[in-house]
């Protein structure tokens, strides 16, 4: 197959110019921030949960998760449950009134908005992440969440995709629109920056590129929030030399392990990661009947 010179070379160029544009912009929003000069900051989530006594061991892979906490009934479930992280999506609703609800698309609408989830999640002592469907729902969401910070207790991590990554069909949030609307907002929260990703079976799935690492890590190296990275399960054998690297460049980095409803996952692919990164650095965000059968191989402590 013939390569096309001038193609490689205007994708480069693309690549490039998108790096340093989000680069540029969140050094701008840093520079800009009153608290710059105090400098970086790393996740406290576990240091929170040891405090509470929910876990014994600065280990993420001890932090339980409730997924899709997005009506009345499944936050009240959530908060009487023994996770200690609520996972939430939000979008903006798609009549008026427009206002912040917690829905997964295709839905467009919800029984709770934002304003009266955080109501209830402020009751608690568990921490939340809100997953941002909609870049629309992002600024009025960052709003209402200023307004709530005081009263929350637990960690708050603010979820988005915001580059393409390997597979992926979705469209990635705006990553300068979407910083610019939180990065002077969530000062404290963590950041959790992902790739869209796709996963199909019975076929070599490709896995974080160095492309994608390190265009990721050139648009978080400003920030002054600690980032996790939400990364595939079943994409992190064909990803070990990227994932290491990007966890080297700042003790402000963590993984999010999660997998898809159908993905298929083999538990031994993560044991790699659980042997040679520090056990605090790496959340694992899957089923129960996964993540038990993980801790129970050997060579997992």
């Amino acid at each position: 197959m013939r390569v096309n010179k001038r193609s490689v070379y205007l994708s480069c160029v693309c690549g490039l110019i998108l790096v340093l544009t989000l680069t540029w912009t969140v050094w701008t929003l840093m520079a800009d921030s009153p608290s710059s000069a105090s400098g970086s900051k790393r996740d406290h989530s576990l240091d929170y949960f040891l405090k509470k006594g929910t876990i014994q061991d600065r280990d993420a892979a001890d932090i339980n998760w409730y997924h899709a906490a997005n009506s009345k009934d499944k936050i009240n479930e959530a908060l009487q449950g023994p996770a200690q992280m609520i996972e939430a999506d939000v979008l903006l609703r798609g009549h008026d009134p427009k206002e912040p609800i917690m829905a997964h698309p295709p839905d467009t609408d919800s029984d709770i908005t934002l304003q009266d989830w955080l109501s209830v999640v402020v009751t608690s002592d568990k921490g939340i992440k809100l997953d941002f469907k909609s870049l629309a729902a992002v600024e009025p969401s960052m709003a209402l969440l200023e307004e709530a910070q005081a009263q929350l207790e637990g960690p708050v991590w603010i979820n988005a995709d915001i580059l393409p990554g390997p597979g992926g069909l979705a469209t990635p949030l705006d990553a300068q629109a979407f910083l610019q609307a939180v990065a002077l907002r969530a000062e404290g929260d963590v950041l959790s920056l992902g790739w869209t990703t796709g996963w199909t079976p019975d076929t070599d799935n490709p896995g974080y590129s160095w492309e994608m690492v390190q265009q990721m890590e050139a648009v978080c190296r400003p920030l002054r929030q600690p980032v996790t990275f939400p990364v595939r399960a079943a994409l992190l054998p064909q990803s070990f030399p990227q994932l290491q690297w990007l966890l080297q460049q700042s003790d402000r980095y963590t993984l999010t392990v999660w997998t898809g409803q159908r993905d298929v996952l083999n538990v031994e692919d993560l044991l790699p990661y659980r042997q040679n990164f520090n056990k605090s650095r790496i959340y694992y965000d899957l089923l129960e009947s996964q993540i038990s059968k993980f801790k129970a191989l050997p060579g997992y402590n």
